[in-house]
């Protein structure tokens, strides 16, 4: 999947490299603003007591 991804990204390889840093921030602030809160609130994750 890496390969993949950074066959598709243009330039030589330091623009790609910035690129794919680019792409992971990204994708990590995606999941951390909007991915883990709806996942938290629909599965209940925060409820973890044991009677």
């Amino acid at each position: 999947m890496y390969a993949f991804v950074w066959r598709q990204l243009p330039g030589p390889w330091p623009a790609k490299l910035i690129l794919s840093l680019v792409l992971f921030a990204v994708i990590v602030y995606a999941l951390f603003m909007w991915i883990f809160p709806w996942a938290e609130e629909t599965l209940g994750i925060t409820q973890v007591t044991v009677d």
